[in-house]
């Protein structure tokens, strides 16, 4: 393969390899640092690329290999992440500041349920074995094949099958115990409350709605549920949507919540 031609494949893959590795690291400045590094290993290494994958595959090998290394000396966040997330704002208000002008100024400042319910996500897996988080992100949302993570993970069939089970079984639980948009006893509202104070005028109900995880949830199918949150993370680039700036700011204060928290409680 010529520079060249890789230069081009390159720029295909690159929003989906950029937002993978937002998700898995929450950090915006850590997923452009890893996608040039990306970049540069690839370049370096391009003779040995045999085409036995395709580039995607290998691309993401490399950044998951650049990734896990920093991912594995960090502590994995709580569960209950966004609580303590939204309590910390509640208490800080140039985080709110920072937020309504975002949302006044900003073409990608809206608040979208869909966007959330994907942020939501992105901060709840990190509390799970690095192994379950990368492997649901590399099948559900990416829709590698359990044959190419294996590669990309540089592990067994089996395994894989593993923590894709043991890591879709836990989130399921942990968002059938919080979240009201799929469980009336769900503790966690921030759907809603967030949709009320950036939208005020629009009738959240109706708003959530669209989610369908609202409409499905009476069928109390949590395999389906799961899965139409994938879906949501599939149709969505945390980079350009627009609702990215206003997420992101979400999600770098509640990145710096988590770094406090776990050296406070160290």
């Amino acid at each position: 393969m010529t520079v060249d031609l890789f230069n081009r494949e390159f720029e295909t893959n690159k929003g989906q390899l950029k937002s993978y590795l937002l998700r898995i690291t929450a950090s915006v400045s850590d997923a452009e640092d890893i996608v040039h590094d990306t970049y540069i290993k690839a370049v370096d290494k391009l003779n040995t690329f045999r085409g036995e994958s395709s580039l995607k595959t290998w691309l993401f090998t490399i950044a998951s290999n650049l990734a896990k290394d920093n991912l594995r000396a960090q502590k994995r966040w709580t569960e209950n992440v966004t609580d303590l997330g939204r309590e910390s704002a509640m208490h800080n208000k140039q985080f709110f500041q920072e937020a309504m002008h975002i949302a006044a100024t900003s073409p990608q400042g809206q608040f979208e349920a869909k966007e959330h319910i994907a942020f939501c996500f992105t901060c709840i897996s990190k509390s799970l074995p690095l192994e379950q988080q990368l492997c649901i992100f590399l099948k559900e949302v990416y829709e590698f094949k359990v044959s190419e993570i294996t590669g990309i993970l540089d592990t067994t069939e089996a395994m894989v099958k593993y923590y894709l089970h043991t890591g879709r079984s836990k989130m399921i639980s942990i968002f059938d115990g919080r979240c009201a948009l799929i469980n009336k006893e769900g503790t966690c509202h921030q759907c809603s409350e967030l949709n009320g104070v950036f939208n005020p005028k629009q009738n959240t109900q109706e708003e959530l709605m669209k989610t369908d995880l609202l409409k499905e949830a009476a069928t109390g199918n949590k395999e389906r549920l799961f899965d139409l949150r994938m879906k949501i993370l599939q149709e969505l680039d945390p980079f350009t949507s627009s609702a990215a700036d206003l997420q992101l700011h979400h999600l770098e204060h509640n990145r710096q919540v988590m770094e406090k928290y776990m050296v406070n409680n160290a």
